[in-house]
């Protein structure tokens, strides 16, 4: 391991500062479940790591007037645990479930997740079936964006390099939405997605036809995906197995998957399919109770 010095910040605010002063050979440190990986490779190494772990303000899962708001220094044992997520989105408490070991789970942070950009990520699919959206702080003030705008390519964010994630907020519009997250790995645990899918939808007043219907991609395109052909079939269609399974032969369409050691594009663009239906079944064995915002956090 390369030497490095090694700098705490008190809030985001801290963070950004330190990011500014030591501009790109600075790094943030957040449950570093990938950061040390990296710090351990031959690649070279940033000369300043900055912890935010201490960050109160990126901390925290709690319900604000824009809806669901998910501190990036949230872990995924935290998500998998909130009573919150499971009452407004329990689809994201799926997807929290579905990465790592608990080990990695305890540590790994909801913001990391994101900021690596990996196509395979968990999390990334739920949240923008989700139409989860993003606050970053930088020395010219905070800005939000929507989720999707922070995907670039792999392992490349829209951020600044003087630029923290700060908090994942999913609109109120969207809490309560049945929705649903599924994956296959090469095994049950501790494994990285050779696909994963993600599907929301409101069913229409009498509960028999499809409704806002979202379905999101990881692992198969160089960054997580919408598959908005899909979508737009499903929409005002009756709700059916046979809808659903054409909606997953759709999505396989609208994704560029990779021939690689783990699995062949064919067969990738064969296990979108199912998934795609499994994840819509799912959001529809939700959609007969739908969860209430409740009055206070």
């Amino acid at each position: 391991m390369q030497a490095f010095t090694y700098l705490r910040a008190a809030d985001a605010g801290q963070a950004v500062a330190l990011l500014a002063a030591y501009g790109p050979a600075a790094r943030i440190l957040a449950g570093g479940t990938d950061l040390l990986v990296a710090l351990k490779a031959a690649a070279p190494a940033p000369s300043v790591v900055i912890d935010i772990a201490a960050a109160a303000d990126m901390r925290g899962i709690a319900v604000i007037d824009e809806g669901l708001r998910l501190g990036a220094l949230v872990t995924h044992s935290e998500i998998v645990e909130s009573a919150l997520v499971h009452a407004l989105c329990p689809g994201l408490a799926e997807a929290a479930r579905a990465i790592g070991a608990v080990q990695t789970r305890n540590l790994a942070t909801l913001g990391g997740n994101l900021m690596t950009c990996v196509p395979s990520m968990d999390s990334g699919p739920m949240l923008l079936a989700l139409e989860a959206w993003v606050t970053v702080a930088s020395p010219r003030g905070p800005r939000r964006c929507p989720l999707h705008d922070l995907f670039v390519g792999p392992r490349r964010t829209s951020l600044r390099p003087d630029e923290v994630l700060v908090e994942v907020v999913i609109p109120g519009a969207q809490l309560g939405k049945p929705a649903a997250f599924r994956k296959l790995g090469l095994r049950k645990g501790q494994a990285l997605a050779l696909v994963n899918a993600a599907a929301s939808f409101r069913p229409y007043r009498g509960g028999d036809s499809f409704r806002e219907v979202r379905i999101a991609l990881g692992a198969v395109a160089p960054t997580v995906i919408r598959a908005p052909r899909a979508e737009a079939f499903l929409e005002g269609r009756p709700i059916t197995a046979a809808a659903m399974a054409e909606a997953g032969r759709i999505a396989a369409t609208e994704a560029s998957p990779i021939d690689d050691f783990r699995a062949s594009a064919a067969y990738r663009r064969a296990v979108i399919a199912v998934l795609v239906h499994r994840a819509l079944a799912g959001a529809q064995a939700q959609a007969g109770g739908e969860a209430r915002v409740p009055c206070s956090t």
